[in-house]
C-alpha cells in the first residue's frame, strides 16, 4: 500500500487547474444585464438558428457529418462504460470489504480522498533459492520487494495511544507475582493500514544462505547434532562476523529442503500450504503431548482470512487429540491447521520445541511477519494488533518481553539448576564457556539495554535477513549446548549489536501476559485432577439430638412453643452461673444450644 497522496479529484477543480497551466487569463466578471421581455425580434434569431443544420450539410458533406455523429455517439458510450466501471471498482475496494470508515482513512492519511488506486497490502513475496552442492536455501533483502527501505504509513494526527500512560500496579500485597498490566492497541482496521507496505531495511546483511549436505557424517566431536549440521568452533566463530553476504548453519542440514528427509519431516501436502502463507503467520507446537491445545480468542474476520495459525504436533499428541475429541481428521482444530512432525531430531520434546520457535522463516520461506507462542499459552488479542503494538508502531523488527524477576543470565542459570530444568553439568559448562567469551552479570552499563533474560515463550518477528540470522545463530546454540534458550540469548544478541545498528524490543513481562493467558501443562493439571479426586469428602456429623430437636426453629414453631418453655440457644445467663459464687460453671446443654442454634 502506498503511503503517499492519491491526488485530488479533478471535478470542476481540473479545468480550472488547467487554464491557469496554460497561462490562460481569468475571465472578468460583467455585471448583470436587465432582464427584457421577449419580442418578435427573437423569434426570428431563432428561425435563423434553425437553418444552419441544413447548412453544415450543404458546405461538409453528408459522409462527413455522418462520420462526424459516430465518433460523438461512440465518445459517449466509452465514456458511460467508464463512469459504470469505476464505481464497481469503488464498491468493491479493499477497504469496503474490511468495513473501514471515514474516519479510519483520516486517521491513517487525511490527505486521501480517495482510494480507487488502493494496492494490495499483502503480495506475495518473491524467494530466491540456490541450489548447490554445498547449500541449498538462499535468501535475500531483494526476495521480498525491490525496494530495500521500508516507509511506514505514519499518520499526521498524533497516535492515539501517544497520551496512553501504564497505570500503577494494583496495591495487592498478598499477590506478589506476576501479573498482566494494560496494553494500548488500535483498532484491527487501523493496525492493518499501518503495516509496512515494504521490508524493513537489514543493516549490512543483504543475503543469507543456508548450509545443506546431502552425506553428512555426524562428528559429535564439534558439537550439535546432524540436524543441526555438527558446526564446529570455527563456523560458529565466523557466523558471528557479519558481512552483507553470509551462509550459517541453520537446522534442517540434512536433505532437499526443510520438512523433506531432514529430520522434523512434513508431509508435501503441508508443505505446500505452508508456502502459500505470504503475509502473517501464528505459530506453535506441542510435542510429547505435554500441553493442551488452546484456542485464539477474541481474532478478527480479517485475520481469519488472511492470517496463517500453524500448530505442530507430534504423532503422539496426534494420538492424544484425536481420542479426546473423537475427531477423525484432526488437520484443523478450530483456528489451529494441524501438522504432524515425524522423524523428529532430538529424544527431548522441549528441544524439539525450539525448532519450529526458532526457525519459522525456514519453515515459511514467504512470510512476512510470523508470531511464535508457546503450546501452553492462550492468544486472546488479534495478532494483527500485536504486530502493530509490538513491532510496527515504533519500527522494531524483532521483539520479545524480559523475564519478570530476572535479568542477569547467572541468576538464571542458577534458578534452572534448582529447578531442574536440566542437568546441572551441562549448565555449568555453557555458562563457563560463555564467561571465557566475555559474559559479564548484568548491571546498568548495559542500559539502554533492560534485561539479559527474555521470558521467550513469546516471539515476534519480521522476516529479513538480519532478524532470520539472530534466530539461526540463537538456534545453533540450543543445539551445541543446552536447550535453555534464555542463557543464550544475550551471547547472541551482544555479538550482533556489537556490528550492526540493529535493537531488540524488550517490553515488560506484565504487556506479554495481556495478550496471551498461561495455563498449566497437561501433566500438571491431570495430577490436581487425581489428587482432587483422591481426597474424600468429610464424613457426615453424627448428632445424639433427637429427631425433634434438630428440627430447624421456623417461624410457624416459635409461635405453636408455650410461653413457659424456653427455646433451644435462649440459655441465660443465670442458667449456667453458681448462685452463690456467680461463676460460670460447666452445663451439659450449653454445647447443645449452640449447635441448634447454627442449624
Amino acid at each position: 500500500m502506498n503511503g503517499g497522496s492519491l491526488g485530488l479529484r479533478s471535478g470542476s477543480y481540473g479545468s480550472l487547474q488547467q487554464q491557469l497551466q496554460n497561462g490562460a487569463a481569468l475571465p472578468t466578471q460583467s455585471p448583470p444585464l436587465p432582464v427584457r421581455k421577449t419580442s418578435k425580434m427573437s423569434l426570428s434569431g431563432s428561425r435563423d438558428k434553425e437553418k444552419i443544420l441544413p447548412r453544415i450539410f450543404k458546405f461538409a458533406g453528408r459522409r462527413k457529418v455522418g462520420m462526424l455523429l459516430l465518433l460523438v455517439a461512440s465518445a459517449a458510450v466509452l465514456s458511460f462504460i467508464s463512469a459504470v466501471t469505476k464505481d464497481e471498482d469503488t464498491s468493491v475496494s479493499p477497504e469496503s470489504r474490511m468495513g473501514f470508515t471515514d474516519h479510519v482513512r483520516n486517521f491513517v492519511n487525511p490527505s486521501r480522498p480517495s482510494f480507487n488506486n488502493f494496492k494490495p497490502l499483502f503480495a506475495p513475496a518473491k524467494v530466491t533459492e540456490v541450489n548447490s552442492t554445498s547449500y541449498a536455501n538462499h535468501e535475500s533483502a531483494n526476495t521480498h520487494n525491490k525496494t530495500q527501505l521500508s516507509i511506514p504509513i505514519l499518520p499526521p494526527t498524533p497516535h492515539p495511544c501517544e497520551s496512553f500512560t501504564l497505570p500503577p500496579p494494583p496495591a495487592d500485597k498478598k499477590r506478589t507475582g506476576p501479573r498482566s498490566c494494560p496494553v494500548c492497541y488500535v483498532p484491527v482496521e487501523q493496525a492493518v493500514l499501518l503495516m509496512p507496505p515494504s521490508p524493513s531495511a537489514s543493516p549490512i546483511l543483504k543475503d543469507l544462505s543456508y548450509y545443506s549436505e546431502d552425506n553428512l557424517i555426524a562428528n559429535e566431536s564439534n558439537g550439535g547434532s546432524v540436524f543441526g549440521g555438527h558446526p564446529s568452533l570455527l563456523h560458529r566463530n565466523e557466523s558471528f562476523n557479519i558481512k552483507e553476504s553470509m551462509m550459517v548453519h541453520c537446522g534442517f542440514v540434512k536433505g532437499k529442503r526443510p520438512g523433506q528427509g531432514t529430520g522434523f519431516d512434513i508431509n508435501d501436502t503441508d508443505l505446500l500450504e505452508m508456502e502459500e502463507c505470504h503475509d502473517v503467520v501464528i505459530a506453535s507446537a506441542i510435542f510429547g503431548n505435554y500441553d493442551i491445545m488452546q484456542q485464539p480468542k477474541n481474532i478478527s474476520e480479517y485475520a481469519k482470512r488472511n492470517a496463517c495459525f500453524y500448530m505442530f504436533v507430534d504423532e503422539e499428541t496426534e494420538a492424544y487429540i484425536k481420542n479426546s475429541s473423537g475427531l477423525v481428521d484432526t488437520k484443523r482444530v478450530g483456528l489451529w491447521r494441524v501438522v504432524v512432525v515425524r522423524n523428529l531430531p532430538y529424544d527431548d520434546a522441549r528441544r524439539n520445541g525450539k525448532v519450529p520457535k526458532l526457525l519459522l522463516q525456514r519453515l515459511f520461506p514467504n512470510a512476512r511477519f510470523s508470531l511464535w507462542i508457546d503450546g501452553k499459552l492462550e492468544l486472546v488479542v488479534d495478532p494483527y494488533q500485536v504486530l502493530e503494538r509490538f513491532l510496527w508502531r515504533k519500527n522494531y523488527t524483532f521483539a520479545i518481553s524480559r523475564h519478570y524477576r530476572r535479568f542477569d543470565v547467572f541468576e538464571e542459570a542458577e534458578a534452572n539448576k534448582v529447578a531442574g530444568k536440566y542437568d546441572n553439568a551441562s549448565i555449568d559448562s555453557q555458562i563457563e564457556f560463555y564467561k571465557k567469551e566475555g559474559l559479564t552479570p548484568y548491571s546498568l552499563s548495559k542500559l539502554p539495554i533492560t534485561s539479559d533474560v527474555p521470558e521467550g515463550c513469546v516471539i515476534i518477528k519480521e522476516h529479513i535477513p538480519i532478524t532470520n540470522l539472530f534466530t539461526c545463530l540463537w538456534f545453533n546454540e540450543v543445539d551445541r549446548f543446552t536447550s535453555r534458550d534464555q542463557i543464550s540469548f544475550s551471547t547472541v544478541r551482544d555479538k550482533i549489536m556489537s556490528q550492526v545498528n540493529w535493537t531488540i524490543n524488550m517490553f515488560m513481562d506484565c504487556e506479554r501476559r495481556n495478550f496471551v493467558v498461561q495455563a498449566y501443562h497437561r501433566d500438571l493439571l491431570e495430577q490436581r485432577k487425581e489428587l482432587a479426586s483422591l481426597i474424600q469428602p468429610p464424613p457426615p456429623v453424627v448428632s445424639n439430638k433427637s429427631p425433634r430437636e434438630l428440627i430447624p426453629a421456623t417461624p410457624d414453631r416459635l409461635a405453636r412453643a408455650p410461653p413457659s418453655r424456653k427455646l433451644p440457644g435462649k440459655i441465660s445467663a443465670r442458667r449456667g452461673r453458681d448462685k452463690k459464687s456467680g461463676s460460670r460453671r460447666h452445663h451439659p446443654r450449653a454445647g447443645a444450644g449452640k449447635d441448634n442454634n447454627s442449624i
